[in-house]
């Protein structure tokens, strides 16, 4: 692996992917090589959406973009980057309540793998009320969430009710 490459990995349970989080990807693209998307999985919780299908929108989402790679992963967000090559850890803030636990992680992060610096997107005001949660609620109860997702996601309502 080139180590001159700025690889930065984007953790998260992206159940679903929002258009928040597909904001923060895009604008990071200029300042990173590549962005690996890394779908978090943990065995003790069952996603809303598959994971596979997590995986397929993801994809779809950022098709033709070549900077970005998307995986599923287990385990510590750091030993993922270790083994992607990735030195930063992409993340999102909405609200100061994100910041408080996120910079909690990060500084435990650097603690256990100096070499790893996170890094902090503000999401753009208009996506602060849009989370993962509150899209999963929408589907729950058969709303449509199609203003809520990036372009190319399309979920099916009535397979999720």
């Amino acid at each position: 692996m080139n180590n001159n490459l700025r690889i930065a990995l984007f953790p998260g349970s992206f159940d679903p992917f929002t258009i928040g989080h597909f904001d923060i990807v895009q604008r990071a693209l200029p300042m990173f090589d590549k962005i690996i998307i890394a779908i978090g999985y943990n065995s003790n919780k069952t996603g809303f959406f598959k994971l596979e299908d997590r995986v397929d929108w993801i994809k779809q989402a950022f098709y033709g973009e070549n900077k970005i790679e998307v995986i599923q992963y287990q385990g510590l967000t750091v030993d993922c980057c270790n083994d992607q090559g990735a030195q930063f850890i992409l993340r999102g803030l909405r609200t100061s309540v994100d910041f408080d636990y996120e910079c909690s992680i990060a500084q435990m992060n650097k603690l256990m793998h100096p070499h790893i610096e996170t890094v902090f997107l503000l999401t753009k005001p208009e996506h602060t009320p849009i989370s993962s949660t509150i899209v999963r609620d929408i589907v729950r109860h058969g709303g449509d969430v199609s203003d809520f997702l990036p372009n190319g996601i399309k979920i099916s309502i009535s397979k999720h009710q």
